[in-house]
């Protein structure tokens, strides 16, 4: 495979029409540069940036193989060329080496420096989702979701960062990689108030479906489109060749389960709030509030929710995620929710709250098993 590039189509490393791969001995070299078919043992591909310094490769097999031979080398002009050769090996033989791949501990990422937040100033974390070698969703056109959600969480960011009123940390300000456990950890480690994931839907076998949507967590989805949407959400860390980041523990504290009630409650307080303020600026999917078991909303001690700004299956929604003049609307929207959100809690910062957790409580959870069509 050659590399070299920043940037690649989406469609790059996606398997298309079969061409002949050449044996090499018992193994099957796979060259793929970037206007060639895949075929043979290699089902696509995807790369990008995995995190400051580091990129990545993902290599989807379509039947079971092994890296006989892995070079860099150097063209005349001095660009590197990565060449893989993959050998064809029986399952046996596959899992066999997948069990001793697994033994091994990956390299941990770099950890993201969080500063400690001015006094009396909550912190709010943006979380623009997807990034490096996990593209997201793509529109027909090839707008990716990675792209245009980090740019509204720019836009966000300088809004809310424009009150005074809050310290703000992103989980990514860049195209890089970032686990969905590594996403959750930032929050937790910045002392977040808040926490808004923002994200653009794919529907391509439904693309009149559109409007934004505002997602909370739950142990039960509200409905089955919004346990598939969850489905695809907690595969980013797959997407990235990540995998085994998820902790399953259970902590048997009331505490601890008071602590995590306590949180849903003011997730769907906001996911309220956020649904009113959008609606003024923008247009809302008929079931615009929906819950899931969405792994990067499941910090016990954070307020979260996850916003789909819109399907980039929609034409319309695709043209509206790509206008400045849209962005900057409902970035202003957004943080209208957030200031809304805070200004009910005294003083502006910290947990310290007005509102009565039972009445949120009993006010949210009648709408976790709303059952309505997208």
């Amino acid at each position: 495979m050659t590399g070299g590039q920043r940037r690649g189509d989406p469609a790059v490393g996606q398997r298309r029409a079969p061409v002949v791969v050449q044996p090499r001995g018992k193994a099957a070299k796979a060259v793929v540069p970037s206007q060639t078919p895949l075929a043979g043992v290699v089902n696509s591909f995807r790369f990008g940036k995995f995190a400051p310094g580091k990129s990545r490769i993902v290599i989807d097999l379509a039947e079971p193989a092994r890296v006989a031979r892995a070079v860099v080398e150097a063209d005349k002009d001095g660009a590197a060329h990565l060449i893989l050769d993959l050998a064809r090996v029986d399952r046996a033989a596959f899992l066999a080496d997948a069990r001793q791949s697994a033994s091994f501990e990956p390299a941990a990422l770099p950890a993201i420096p969080v500063a400690a937040a001015p006094p009396g100033k909550p912190v709010v974390v943006l979380d623009a989702g997807h990034g490096g070698l996990d593209d997201g969703a793509h529109s027909p056109g090839g707008a990716l979701e990675k792209d245009i959600v980090l740019e509204f969480v720019h836009a966000l960011a300088a809004r809310l960062e424009k009150t005074g009123h809050y310290k703000i940390v992103m989980t990514r300000d860049s195209d890089v990689f970032v686990p969905l456990a590594d996403r959750v950890k930032i929050a937790q480690d910045a002392g977040a108030s808040l926490f808004i994931s923002i994200h653009a839907d794919m529907l391509a076998e439904e693309p009149q479906v559109s409007g934004a949507t505002v997602y909370t967590v739950s142990d039960q989805a509200s409905d089955p489109a919004a346990a598939k949407v969850a489905e695809k959400e907690n595969q980013s860390d797959a997407a990235a060749g990540v995998v085994g980041r998820e902790d399953n523990s259970e902590v048997a504290d009331i505490l601890f389960d008071l602590t995590r009630r306590e949180t849903r409650a003011y997730s769907h307080v906001f996911a309220r709030t956020l649904v009113d303020y959008f609606k003024d600026a923008g247009r809302l999917n008929k079931n615009a509030r929906r819950s899931a078991g969405f792994r990067v909303l499941k910090a016990s001690d954070v307020p979260s929710v996850l916003l789909e700004l819109g399907y980039l299956s929609s034409a319309r929604d695709a043209q509206n995620l790509a206008s400045v003049e849209w962005r900057e609307k409902i970035a202003g929207a957004v943080a209208g929710a957030v200031d809304r959100f805070f200004s009910s809690r005294a003083p502006l910062a910290g947990k310290t709250v007005e509102i009565d957790p039972s009445s949120a409580l009993r006010a949210s959870f009648s709408n976790e098993r709303t059952e309505a069509p997208r």
